[in-house]
């Protein structure tokens, strides 16, 4: 019986394994089919249609295309920053886009230094004659930023608009470690470094709630000053501060509330907006075309082909560092140290005249930021110019990797500094002891067996691992206070692990300027010595392979075609997406300390921010390891 069972296991994994393989060929050659078909591009006469039914991100995600298969749902959209400013700046002089329209029904966010470029964007837009409109079924904090922007600003009747902004609660497992009797061995430098707080702590500390305070407090009045810019008249006082009323003014219907506020101009379901967004862009017969929307339009995929990236001129090199900082070749996405110092190597002999480290990272494994700061300094001993630009965050690691840069652009809503280490490792020899199981042996020397997360931690290897902490806290701090030309007792004093809105940091010295990329770009080209000399920026990239080129192609075309968002909110579907983001996040919390990791660089205020908060995933599963096999 035993011998039939075992052979009816292998039957169902040759049958599992052959299906993948199915579902790979398939892919295969779908991608072949797709390869033959003609490029896109086409411009129509009318609206351009930017459908964001995802997120807004520095750098798209690598799609893994195992991930991909197995999982149950599709991937979630992204957008990068730079693509949809630049559509928008070109709308403004193109002569054949007459409106340009924003789907924000499933709009799940972004940075806010995104949001406020892209809004910046949207001005351009308007000045030049062109209304931009927009619709959701709901509005939150991101989307109305950008929705702020627009000439017209459509809602769902059933929807509304929410303002909540920054802040919020953390959790913290001090209560539920103590109940299974588990370990947190803590070791950090930096008094502001709280990142481990919930390991060790029930609450919050005096110092993490005043950094958090100031931060919060400073991101929370860039976003106000700019929805008051663009709305002057809007009245959002009313709504932010003292939610009950507003809501009982508005009898408890949210899309009146939000227009009786100025934060919504019509409301109307998608039909009315359609009819609307026609009447501006021309009308089509839908029975003659493929597309479900009645009026002429051109995509932001087919308009970036038809606009492609001009190469004229001498070259800036652009290196992005964007998500968490890890070791290895991840990404991107995330920031392998070793990825993109091999990428930096790969360029370093193009002849470009100048090379900008574009940062958006929380930060992450010290090594890896190291691995990054030495492919960029081999770039500065060719004498290469090195610019950074920060983009929603560069704290900790992600500054780590900035004290490359010969100047230091950042943004008002910058997070920055978090310039302090820790690690965290948890042990369990009270926990097994509870189930009847002990630990004995032999040892040669006070770290024989160390560390020993299962019978526990000797005083020797807690001393080791706390002053290897501490030497690279020094390391950190030494290497800042060289690249800011201060002592290191000066960087200590503003360092601790403290976040800095850009400008509390251009006010101590952590950044040299106030400036987006743009501004960034034009300095590199001018220290580069090239004045009146064509120049373009050419982004570093990684190759990317014929799956993930599938891959996203699809999940593009996907999201462009489709007559329903990928994500449709009313007020308790909102409240639902929140509950399960956090569940999601507590989930990462306690992974990420279950992970064997170096020395971390990283800012947990910046993880708690939107475009922070992302969640890693182990990929142990025999499936996935065979899939992976078959696409190398």
């Amino acid at each position: 019986m035993v011998f039939a069972k075992k052979v009816w296991k292998l039957l169902v994994a040759i049958k599992d394994a052959l299906a993948l393989l199915f579902l790979l060929l398939f892919f295969g050659a779908l991608y072949a089919v797709l390869a033959m078909r003609p490029a896109g591009g086409k411009v129509v006469d009318g609206a351009l249609l930017l459908d964001l039914d995802g997120r807004v991100v520095e750098e798209k995600s690598q799609i893994d295309p195992v991930n991909l298969l197995l999982s149950r749902s599709a991937p979630t959209g992204e957008f990068q920053a730079r693509d949809v400013e630049r559509a928008l700046r070109l709308a403004a002089k193109d002569q054949r886009i007459k409106v340009v329209v924003l789907g924000l029904s499933g709009f799940l966010g972004g940075g806010f230094v995104h949001m406020h470029d892209i809004g910046q964007a949207i001005d351009v837009v308007r000045k030049a004659g062109k209304p931009v409109l927009t619709y959701a079924n709901i509005y939150s904090d991101d989307s109305m930023l950008l929705a702020a922007h627009a000439s017209e600003v459509w809602v769902n009747g059933m929807g509304g608009a929410f303002v909540a902004g920054p802040g919020g609660t953390q959790m913290y497992y001090k209560g539920l470690m103590d109940r299974f009797k588990v370990k947190a061995h803590i070791y950090r430098a930096g008094t502001y470094k709280s990142y481990v707080e919930p390991y060790f702590r029930t609450d919050m500390s005096d110092p993490a709630r005043e950094a958090n305070n100031e931060l919060y407090g400073a991101l929370w009045q860039a976003w106000l000053a700019d929805v008051r810019t663009a709305r002057p008249k809007a009245k959002i006082d009313q709504m932010v501060s003292d939610p009950i009323a507003w809501a009982k003014a508005s009898g408890g219907d949210f899309a009146k509330g939000a227009q009786m506020v100025g934060l919504v101009d019509r409301i109307g379901d998608e039909g009315d907006f359609n009819a609307r967004v026609a009447q501006l862009a021309g009308a089509i017969d839908r029975k003659n075309d493929e597309d479900d929307l009645p009026y002429a339009h051109t995509d932001l995929d087919d308009w970036l082909r038809a606009n492609p990236v001009k190469t004229d001129g001498a070259t800036i090199g652009v290196i992005t560092v964007a998500g968490d900082i890890v070791d290895g070749d991840a990404g991107p996405g995330n920031a392998g140290g070793d990825r993109l110092a091999d990428l930096l190597d790969d360029h370093i002999d193009d002849g470009m005249k100048a090379l900008v480290v574009r940062v958006d990272s929380p930060g992450g494994s010290a090594m890896a930021a190291e691995h990054i700061r030495q492919g960029l300094l081999r770039y500065k001993a060719k004498k290469i110019p090195i610019i950074v630009s920060m983009g929603n965050m560069a704290a900790s690691g992600g500054y780590w990797v900035s004290t490359a840069g010969q100047r230091v652009f950042a943004e008002p809503g910058t997070v920055t500094g978090s310039i302090g280490v820790f690690a965290v490792i948890p042990s369990f020899e009270d926990t097994l002891k509870d189930f009847g199981v002990t630990t004995d042996g032999v040892r040669t020397t006070p770290l024989s067996g160390q560390p020993d997360v299962v019978g526990g931690f000797s005083p020797a290897v807690d001393a080791l691992l706390q002053g290897s902490i501490e030497s690279t806290y020094g390391k950190f701090v030494g290497i800042v206070a060289k690249a800011r030309g201060k002592t290191p007792q000066q960087i200590d004093a503003i360092a601790q692990g403290r976040v800095w809105p850009g400008n509390d940091a251009l006010r101590i010295g952590l950044v040299d300027q106030m400036g987006d990329l743009d501004d960034a770009l034009a300095y590199a080209a001018k220290v580069a010595g090239l004045g009146n000399q064509p120049w373009h920026a050419q982004y570093l990239a990684s190759k990317t392979t014929g799956w993930s080129a599938l891959l996203g192609g699809v999940e593009s075309r996907a999201q462009a075609r489709s007559g329903t968002p990928s994500v449709v909110l009313d007020y308790p579907g909102f409240v639902a997406a929140r509950q399960q983001a956090q569940i999601t996040h507590a989930l990462a919390d306690l992974g990420g300390m279950m992970q064997a990791r170096d020395a971390q660089v990283y800012c947990m205020e910046c993880a708690a921010l939107p475009e922070g908060a992302a969640v890693r995933q182990a990929d142990g599963d025999w499936v996935k390891a065979l899939a992976r096999y078959l696409l190398n």
